[in-house]
């Protein structure tokens, strides 16, 4: 079983490269690399106020989980509420990967 699908090297860059400039700004209240991916999401999702949460997910969900989730939302440019759709495909993967 492939643990992420559509993992791309190039995707891990970018995010290496973004883990390190957060890193190196004083200004992010951001220390451990959960926080950093956590705050990556908010960010993808323009969903700010809600950054707390994304950051506890990343702490406590299968990294590979959310991959899959931030994908699919990804995927919908035009969705109303990204941070909605992004709740929603995650209790649906939930639900499906306990099956």
């Amino acid at each position: 079983m492939q643990i992420i699908d559509n993992f791309d090297m190039n995707n891990l860059s970018g995010l290496f490269e973004k883990t390190q400039e957060k890193l190196l700004n004083p200004d992010k209240n951001v220390s451990q690399e959960f926080q950093i991916f956590g705050v990556h999401i908010a960010e993808q999702l323009n969903d700010m106020s809600h950054k707390s949460l994304y950051i506890k997910l990343a702490k406590t969900e299968p990294r590979s989980r959310l991959h899959k989730t931030l994908q699919f939302v990804l995927d919908y440019p035009n969705a109303k509420s990204k941070g909605k759709l992004f709740m929603y495909k995650l209790k649906e993967l939930r639900k499906s990967e306990k099956l």
